[in-house]
């Protein structure tokens, strides 16, 4: 990949994230008689339905991130580039890529997947952005973490009471599966972890509120199970604000219907917004911005491009797919097997077909909702089935140890695995620096069954 310049002696197949989507389609293309290039912004994928555990401080950003050429070692077929994908160039069939010490490297392909994910979704209100940090990526998830646990130290050195009540509220807008799961996490650092750990606050005091404009919390399951989840929530000291919009956000809290709640610590979990794939690409897109694809997950027009995951719009029995981890792990695999029969000219896969395998979130410690299309439940069984799925899809094995056991030692003791604030220091002074890294495919965080 010299500018261009490269061997033509096999098709070239450029996957654009390394995510969920993009992963999936490079292992698909394994046993490819292809060349198979990965680009992503950064070296490692992410378990994006854990993210909410290393921003509380169960997990640490290493057990649920994997170096991409660690994962795809044993693919004599497939590397990686650390760059970020700026355009695509139609015409000459190439991705513009900005790399570490070179930007605008062409990366000619005979086949595309756009992985691409989403970002952070501020409905119009960038600026909100900057006083309340989503959770998207590794760095996002450190620098929530950092901020929850600076909070309780500010609080701690504060010589007036009064302020303690503003320094310990926590505000999360949105209330999908990564608002609830990150509420009752913090909840449970709150009441368990840090309970004996200072002595001029008390931590269970902290006010935990989630804010959502609609009529109930987990909007994508059903009503018994979003019921039992609110429950929950409150029974943990979570106060639920339903029906009710954030008007403003900035550095003194958020006004909900008018109303100040002062607060340090808000945390925006309110939506995504898709890639500028649709605009690299010219294609058509809904509303929200994502590519409207065929039924082969190509782009109408362009059979040699998919565009898989959050990125994408693709409509099944009548609604569109869900933004979901397994929908861009179906869509990948498919992606990268029906190209891999397409260069062995074997015959074509049937249209995609999504699997609905179910959808899971957990509410504080031990406690998880579970729905697929023929049951649901509640409770500590539940919980144990989220478990054991999420152990399941995570890239190494390695990682399955070591999340299990920090698991089982946090439910029996309440210890979490990083309760650490990790700043960047310039010279004597301890102010923290945020250096955000996003990833260049971030995958959906609700969770999948």
């Amino acid at each position: 990949m010299n500018d261009g310049h490269v061997t033509r002696d096999l098709p070239i197949v450029v996957v654009v994230g390394g995510g969920f989507g993009g992963l999936a389609a490079a292992k698909a293309l394994k046993r490819a008689p292809a060349r198979v290039v990965v680009i992503d912004r950064t070296n490692h994928h992410v378990f994006q339905p854990l993210l909410y555990q290393v921003a509380t401080s169960i997990l640490t950003p290493g057990q649920i991130g994997s170096p991409i050429r660690g994962i795809l070692r044993n693919q004599p077929n497939t590397s990686v580039l650390m760059g970020e994908v700026i355009a695509v160039d139609l015409a000459e069939r190439c991705v513009v890529v900005d790399c570490l010490d070179r930007d605008r490297v062409r990366v000619h392909y005979d086949y595309l997947i756009l992985a691409t994910g989403a970002s952070h979704n501020y409905f119009g209100h960038k600026e909100f952005e900057k006083y309340a940090p989503g959770l998207k990526n590794l760095a996002d998830a450190v620098a929530v973490r950092n901020k929850v646990l600076r909070a309780f130290e500010q609080a701690e050195g504060e010589e007036d009471p009064a302020r303690h009540r503003e320094l310990l509220t926590f505000i999360l807008v949105g209330a999908g599966p990564t608002g609830v799961e990150m509420a009752g996490a913090i909840a449970s650092l709150c009441r368990i972890t840090l309970r004996s750990e200072f002595r001029r606050i008390d931590p269970a005091s902290a006010r935990i509120v989630l804010i959502d404009v609609g009529s109930r919390i987990l909007g994508s399951f059903s009503e018994d199970l979003s019921a039992a989840a609110h429950k929950q929530l409150e029974e943990l000291g979570v106060e639920v604000l339903l029906g009710q919009g954030v008007e403003h956000v900035d550095e003194e809290g958020v006004i909900v219907a008018g109303k100040r709640i002062k607060s340090k610590t808000v945390i925006w979990t309110a939506g995504v917004t898709p890639s500028p794939a649709g605009t690299w690409l010219n294609a058509e897109t809904d509303r929200s911005g994502r590519v409207r694809i065929a039924k082969d997950l190509t782009v109408p027009g362009h059979a040699e491009i998919f565009v898989v995951g959050d990125t994408a719009t693709l409509d099944h029995d009548g609604k569109p797919l869900p933004g979901v981890a397994q929908v861009a792990i179906q869509q990948g695999r498919y992606a990268g097997r029906l190209i891999r029969r397409r260069l062995e000219g074997k015959a074509m896969l049937k249209p995609f077909r999504y699997f609905d395998k179910g959808n899971m979130a957990v509410v504080g410690r031990g406690y998880a909702i579970l729905q697929t299309r023929v049951f649901r439940t509640s409770g500590f069984l539940a919980w144990l089935a989220w478990a054991g799925v999420h152990l399941q899809f995570l890239a190494q094995s390695s990682l399955r140890v070591s999340v299990f056991v920090q698991w089982v030692w946090t439910y029996l003791t309440g210890q979490r695995g990083s309760v650490l604030i990790v700043n960047h220091l310039s010279g004597s002074h301890t102010e923290a620096k945020t250096e955000p890294v996003p990833l260049q495919s971030s995958e959906p965080v609700q969770s999948s069954v």
